[in-house]
């Protein structure tokens, strides 16, 4: 590897924790084909992303029990029993948090995350102290795979880009970090590959 690693950037959901949306559902919509068209036509990924990029819950789920008001019970789940939806962590990325630590390798965090559940979640998942600093997209209304919350990072994070490892799930957001010169790992293979190139640069 031509540039020594200063710092590990990761994101969170589907890397550090589970992500699954219609888990939220899974007990008040046992029918599986029933829980994935609610899902899909009234509190789908993409409609959650417009809390990801800094709508407030509340306005969400108010505009939503307005267009659906038979479904009002079901759609305020979404805000009652948001930490369903982030079951527990994903199995070994823990590890390698810890290690690096450890180490002393200075860890940072870039997540596609709203503000309100992001207040909800943040006190559940302590492996995220080992953050020296968390840019989360709803709190700065910018999201990933746009270039601005990757620029806003380094200028917070303080270090070259290409002194840093990005490590994502999503494959546009990955795209953006290596065409602003991040180094990146495309984490699609689980921790084994990840913790295999951690070691090859000499981090682990």
């Amino acid at each position: 590897m031509t540039d020594a690693i200063a710092a590990v950037v990761w994101d969170i959901g589907r890397v550090l924790v589970q992500w699954d949306l219609p888990r939220i559902w899974r007990d008040a919509i046992p029918d599986d084909a029933e829980r994935a068209r609610f899902c899909t036509d009234v509190v789908s990924e993409e409609w959650h992303f417009r809390h990801d990029a800094g709508e407030p819950m509340d306005a969400m789920v108010a505009e939503r029990k307005a267009q659906f008001p038979h479904l009002a019970d079901l759609i305020e789940m979404y805000r009652t029993n948001w930490l369903d939806a982030v079951p527990g962590p994903i199995e070994g990325t823990h590890e390698v948090v810890e290690a690096l630590a450890a180490r002393g390798v200075r860890q940072f965090a870039i997540t596609n995350f709203g503000a309100d559940s992001w207040a909800m979640f943040r006190p559940t998942f302590p492996v995220l102290d080992h953050m020296e600093d968390i840019v989360v997209s709803g709190v700065e209304k910018l999201v990933k795979p746009g270039r601005a919350i990757f620029d806003l990072a380094a200028a917070r994070f303080g270090l070259p880009v290409e002194r840093m490892l990005f490590i994502d799930d999503n494959a546009a957001n990955i795209a953006t970090a290596r065409a602003l010169g991040w180094q990146a790992h495309h984490f699609v293979e689980g921790a084994a590959p990840l913790r295999a190139e951690m070691e090859q640069r000499g981090l682990l």
